[in-house]
């Protein structure tokens, strides 16, 4: 079982100001899916923050998937993507591309999303929307293939075009 978090990105709800929901929709999807859930956080729209919060989860904590949840937009506060690629070893764009593309199927409004992914030590990073509609459509495509990806990341699973045993 893979050990995941969820981090929210908020300003007002790091204050207080807000309840999150979409956060825990992740924790939730994530949990039905067979991860392990072991923190749930929330910071506000403040880049070093968010680094160092996506630090904490993979280095001290051991989490092997951190969704984060909001700030991927155009608002000039919205600076997950960024606080992403400065503290990922190596990205994985295939899964925002996933994302948006099976979102653009729901609304053209996905083509504005920012949202990144990538790998840091043993954890993969993947940035959601800040809206629990939103963190369900573009969390549903990719959550399948993400346990494959993790397999391949901290090498317990076989290559991925592994030749089959010839019949004799």
């Amino acid at each position: 079982m893979f050990k995941a978090s969820v981090i929210t990105v908020s300003d007002k709800g790091s204050r207080g100001e807000r309840v999150d929901t979409a956060g825990p929709l992740a924790a939730s999807m994530l949990k039905d899916a067979g991860f392990e859930i072991i923190a749930q956080t929330c910071v506000p729209d403040e880049q070093p923050l968010i680094e160092a919060e996506l630090r904490r989860h993979a280095d001290a904590l051991g989490s092997n998937l951190i969704l984060t949840s909001g700030g991927t937009g155009f608002s000039k506060r919205d600076v997950t993507p960024e606080a992403t690629i400065a503290v990922c070893d190596r990205l994985a764009p295939g899964i925002p591309e996933a994302m948006r593309a099976y979102c653009l199927n729901i609304t053209n409004r996905a083509m504005l999303s920012r949202a990144q992914a990538g790998l840091y030590h043993d954890s993969l990073i993947v940035n959601l929307p800040g809206s629990p509609k939103a963190v369900r459509e573009n969390l549903e495509p990719v959550l399948p293939a993400l346990e494959h990806g993790l397999h391949m990341l901290l090498g317990t699973k076989n290559e991925c075009a592994s030749e089959p045993k010839a019949h004799v």
